[in-house]
């Protein structure tokens, strides 16, 4: 499918549209709505004053990742592309934007990363058209770099459909998650080849064995959760079982799995959705990312926040039978850890750079964002 025209006028037809049709939030009780909106404001508040660089960027030895999520973060609770916060951050990123379409920094090893992203956060930031053509670029870009694409790979092949960092030689769910919601961002239909495509590895990513999913692992652990990659030899973050040699699913990629099927057109009663739904009714948590503890802690929090908005449930029935509001649980759960400089950051475990209080703080903005 063609990108779509992200002129004012499909905008604004494009939020009628999802006012009419998607199913409305419950409203968050009035002291509930009060601490969301004080947790936003100190948060904002902490990167305008602390976490942001003069150039406009968070953490720059990172590269436009951080702010590009950031960023959108902050776009996505209201502040405007002309906040002098947001624009400068904006400026930032226009600065990796490549002659190939990509958005990454010179020489780097997480293309496909850096531009789904910046895909992300630029389209959250486009008024009146200005980063039409850019986001256009964009999107042919990361469509080029999809396994398969190019025609080297098959269906058959576990790589197809994946997106990958760059540095290593495989593509992830992680970054397939990233790249399925940057083709939903340009405009792209559930049923587009490139979406159709990475649900093909997303599919294989689950322990669940289907006529979707041949791969050797996933009869041996078929408890319907997610897990890293089955590509090289299979990957996953919380290890093997010791005793059938699975790869063991947790959260964070059962999340984005469900998420990524949910906007791949995959319907609620199909048998991978209840799969995953049926894991995650069996390890709902907010207190770590299970499977993995507190490793990937706020990650979790955002793809938790992402996939439920998408399975379009305000309660989330556990399998006990208890109803969780999750929306009033999850901001519960982060103002609980907000520290008192209005930032996040993952105290417990550093890992996969969530040390980092600004790119901590922005994973709690985008899990918040959920929540309205």
């Amino acid at each position: 499918m063609q990108l779509r025209s992200l002129s004012v006028l499909s905008l604004a037809c494009a939020i009628l549209l999802s006012l009419v049709s998607a199913p409305a939030a419950a409203a968050l009780d009035e002291a509930t709505a009060k601490k969301y909106e004080q947790m936003i404001d100190k948060a904002v508040g902490y990167l305008a004053t602390k976490g942001q660089a003069t150039d406009g960027s968070y953490n720059a030895a990172a590269g436009p990742a951080v702010t590009a999520l950031v960023t959108t973060g902050i776009l996505r609770h209201g502040r405007s592309p002309d906040d002098p916060v947001v624009a400068k951050s904006l400026k930032y990123l226009e600065g990796f934007v490549q002659d190939d379409g990509g958005i990454y920094a010179p020489e780097s090893y997480y293309k496909n990363y850096e531009t789904c992203l910046a895909i992300l956060c630029f389209t959250e930031a486009n008024r009146g058209g200005k980063y039409d053509a850019l986001l256009k670029k964009a999107d042919r870009f990361v469509k080029e770099n999809q396994w398969g694409a190019a025609g080297d790979k098959g269906p058959q092949d576990f790589e197809y459909g994946g997106a990958g960092y760059g540095k290593n030689k495989r593509p992830d769910l992680s970054n397939t998650n990233f790249l399925i919601d940057a083709l939903k961002a340009t405009g792209n239909a559930a049923d587009s080849e490139a979406i159709q495509r990475a649900l093909l590895f997303v599919g294989r990513c689950q322990n669940l064995e289907s006529e979707h999913n041949t791969t050797p692992f996933a009869a041996k652990n078929p408890d319907g959760g997610f897990y890293y990659t089955p590509a090289a030899g299979g990957v996953s973050q919380a290890g093997n079982d010791e005793a059938t040699g699975g790869l063991r699913s947790y959260a964070s990629m059962t999340y984005a799995g469900l998420k990524s099927m949910i906007y791949a057109g995959v319907k609620p009663g199909d048998p991978r959705v209840k799969a995953a739904v049926g894991w995650l009714k069996k390890n709902y948590d907010l207190d770590s990312n299970p499977g993995m503890g507190t490793a990937g802690l706020y990650y979790y929090y955002n793809t938790f926040a992402k996939a439920l908005a998408a399975l379009g449930e305000d309660k989330f029935v556990d399998e006990k039978g208890v109803a969780h509001d999750w929306r009033k649980e999850l901001i519960d759960e982060l103002a609980s850890r907000q520290r008192p400089d209005g930032s996040w950051v993952n105290s417990d475990n550093a890992k996969w750079m969530e040390g980092d209080a600004s790119l901590v703080t922005g994973y709690a903005l985008l899990a918040l964002s959920y929540c309205k």
